[in-house]
């Protein structure tokens, strides 16, 4: 079983290094037992005043505290570690000393940003492709008087003649009225 001087050291070695420290595979399982005695001797005890009462029970909300710190000091240097493994494509480093539950977080976080990433880039993929195809070039055959488009803009007024480049939706409704042509590109 674990020692709160154990517990300490571990938060310790974290708290002052980049990489992520090694601690045993059984090693929640190990404070888990290390608080449940804890707290079954503070709550068996009546006398509050006792000073080993007191120590035990300082004791206990410490470890819990040194815990919580260790973990999450854990859980940021995953992070970082999934963020550059996401950018560069490596993510071996520190993977052996990372604990299951770890390792499986590791690799969620690993997931989520890889759909993102590709999410992003279909996003950006459709973005060129609805440029190039929202806008269409129309040259007027009648005057036509200004007019509101599918956002509520003002667009014209337009003679017989002007070659304009406008959503694609409304040069179709222009081409069906016979108002404008499409003018074919290359």
């Amino acid at each position: 079983m674990i020692t709160y001087n154990e517990l300490y050291d571990a938060l310790r070695k974290e708290r002052y290094s980049e990489q992520l420290q090694p601690i045993p595979k059984s090693f929640i399982k190990e404070v888990a037992a290390y608080l449940k005695d804890k707290k079954e001797i503070v709550d068996k005890e009546n006398d509050d005043f006792s000073d080993t009462i007191a120590k035990t029970k300082k004791q206990f909300e410490n470890s819990i505290a040194i815990f919580r710190e260790l973990m999450l000091r854990r859980k940021k240097k995953i992070l970082e570690l999934a963020f550059v493994a996401a950018e560069t494509g490596i993510s071996k480093r520190d993977f052996e000393n990372m604990l299951a539950v770890e390792k499986e977080s590791f690799d969620g976080i690993m997931k989520c940003l890889a759909k993102s990433d590709k999410e992003v880039a279909k996003m950006l993929k459709g973005a060129e492709e609805n440029k190039k195809s929202k806008n269409k070039m129309v040259v007027f055959i009648k005057d036509t008087e200004e007019f509101l488009d599918l956002e509520g803009n003002k667009l014209g007024p337009f003679k017989k003649g002007d070659a304009v480049n406008i959503s694609e939706e409304i040069a179709n409704i222009l081409i069906v009225d016979k108002k404008a042509e499409s003018v074919e590109e290359d």
